[in-house]
């Protein structure tokens, strides 16, 4: 490529290809043409863009689902450091319990108050239990990963509820 149509000291984004026409003759005042050709991203890229798009728009939305991927991530990890973290994690399948227990002694629920804390209670206590399971025999032995699955649905889906109704 010659140095007349090559740009030179412009930044450019990337993908973007910048040619420069040089100045006719007879024209000093005049500025050159600019033409810029954007390279075509490809499909893999549009259909992982969008995804990316429509997966942030919707972050709050989804922060259960994050959540449990988070919780898979670093459970495998645990399991794989040592089965012992499993033993580690156990005393916290208790706290959901004790939450419950200190919270209805200093501000009473009834109905729907009481039934949402306790709905969250068995839900928190489901998932503290899985962890320590999952970090002792791995994430996805026997029917952890159903487990897993199971408590995902039941947290989002509640998760949109509470969402909704405010």
């Amino acid at each position: 490529m010659s140095s007349r149509t090559r740009a030179r000291g412009v930044k450019t984004a990337a993908g973007v290809h910048t040619v420069h026409i040089p100045r006719q003759r007879g024209r000093r005042g005049a500025q050159p043409f600019v033409v810029v050709v954007p390279e075509r991203p490809s499909l893999t890229r549009e259909a992982l863009g969008f995804l990316g798009r429509a997966l942030w728009k919707g972050r709050r939305a989804l922060a259960p689902t994050g959540l449990a991927l988070l919780a898979l991530i670093v459970t495998a990890l645990l399991h794989v450091l040592g089965w012992w973290s499993g033993l580690v994690l156990a005393p916290l399948a208790v706290a959901p319990a004790v939450w419950f227990g200190v919270v209805q002694r200093r501000r009473p629920g009834r109905a729907s108050t009481l039934a949402w804390r306790i709905g969250l209670a068995v839900l928190a206590t489901l998932a503290f239990t899985w962890a320590a399971l999952a970090a002792g025999f791995g994430p996805l032995a026997g029917p952890l990963e159903l487990v897993w699955l199971l408590t995902l649905i039941v947290a989002q889906t509640g998760w949109l509820i509470v969402r909704r109704t405010r």
